[in-house]
């Protein structure tokens, strides 16, 4: 019989060896450790007393994780162990944590799914998930170069300023106030909020005017480190052509899925 209880029952590193194990062969690489865990809570607004992790004799066997700001959620992972897939409890887990979301008033979940992931999906759609649009993970390398930097919060007010597309959760406005460590950078026309850790330069919030603008802030912000990383850049945004033009991959294509409570 499974259990579920809330993920906060578990220490920190009991659920981030949980959350990594729920993900093995899983399309990409997912590899959480305590710090990482701990950044997600605190810069995502992970609920881990909302989160569930299901229990079966005495071990932990899978994990969904919810994040809420206000009236809106945000499954922010959902993964069960090798062996325990194809048994339901995927959809246990996610019943149990869409009952937690209704509690706490929510209006609306969201999701990211991985277009190949041909079983999570269907369990989404059934649930009452709808696809709403794409989203896209791009890497581009490192490369000398320079960049203006500015207060984050004078490249944040202008990005917000100049956007046109909703960001995706992880780099929403509610991440990018939680971050106590983004660097602002700014361009004739445009600004850019990143965050650097481990040489890795990941773009929170990007906007521009024109092309010129975006590819002086992506040309600048890489050689901020060894890897930039554009997580969930919308399908369409004026960016992604910027990101191939400078010789970056496109390495991930994601559904983003809502569900009205």
């Amino acid at each position: 019989m499974v259990e579920l209880r809330p993920a906060a029952s578990l220490s920190t590193e009991r659920l981030a060896d949980l959350f990594t194990a729920g993900y093995e062969d899983y399309y990409t690489q997912v590899q959480v450790d305590a710090a990482a865990l701990e950044y997600m809570v605190r810069a995502w607004d992970l609920d881990l007393e909302a989160a569930r992790v299901a229990i079966r004799d005495g071990e932990p066997i899978g994990v969904c994780m919810l994040g809420v700001r206000g009236d809106e959620s945000w499954i922010s992972g959902l993964g069960v162990v090798v062996h325990e897939r194809r048994h339901g409890v995927g959809e246990q887990l996610m019943h149990a944590v869409l009952d937690e979301a209704r509690a706490r008033s929510v209006r609306e979940v969201r999701l990211e799914v991985i277009r190949e992931n041909v079983r999570a999906i269907p369990l989404y759609e059934r649930l009452g998930f709808e696809r709403t649009r794409g989203l896209e993970l791009w890497l581009l390398d490192g490369a000398p170069g320079s960049v203006e930097e500015i207060p984050a919060a004078e490249a944040h007010a202008r990005v917000r300023s100049l956007r046109t597309h909703r960001e995706p959760w992880q780099r929403d406005d509610g991440t990018v106030a939680n971050l106590d460590d983004a660097i602002g950078l700014g361009a004739d026309g445009g600004a850019a909020v990143v965050r650097v850790s481990n040489g890795r330069v990941s773009v929170q919030q990007l906007a521009g005017t024109d092309d010129d603008a975006l590819r002086t802030l992506l040309a600048g912000a890489r050689s901020l480190g060894d890897l930039l990383v554009f997580l969930n850049l919308p399908e369409g945004h004026p960016a992604g052509p910027v990101l191939a033009e400078l010789g970056g991959r496109l390495e991930i294509a994601q559904h983003e899925m809502a569900l009205t409570l």
